[in-house]
């Protein structure tokens, strides 16, 4: 069985997806527009996780997508691995991280507010 290819991450000053001229904030963009891409951040947002264990949390999620996701993000710099060989978030992945807590809170806020408009239905 041959061993597939991880594909090149987006990175700054490359020309990525939506963009001639690879600005920061649009291979970001590039990178955090692919699947799965923000979950696996959020799903370690309280400390580092193995494979098994980040699998466990993506419900839905295959094993394979699963090994491609971790391989893109170790190659963009935005998780490491331990001694434990879980995978934790670098600074720049801790950032996102942070960025995402914000997000949630924000998407916290207006389920609220849509609940009160539409009578407590879920969504």
């Amino acid at each position: 069985m041959v061993a597939k290819e991880v594909p090149r991450p987006p990175r700054p000053r490359r020309l990525v997806r939506g963009s001639q001229t690879g600005r920061p904030i649009m291979a970001a963009l590039d990178l955090l527009g692919r699947r799965w891409l923000l979950r696996l951040p959020w799903e370690q947002r309280d400390n580092p996780l193995g494979t098994r264990a980040l699998w466990s949390r993506c419900e839905a999620m295959s094993s394979n997508v699963l090994y491609l996701c971790l391989r893109e993000r170790e190659t963009a710099g935005r998780v490491g691995r331990n001694g434990a060989d879980c995978y934790l978030l670098t600074p720049i992945g801790g950032a996102l991280r942070a960025a995402i807590a914000s997000e949630d809170a924000c998407a916290r806020q207006w389920a609220g507010t849509c609940a009160s408009t539409d009578g407590g239905a879920a969504g």
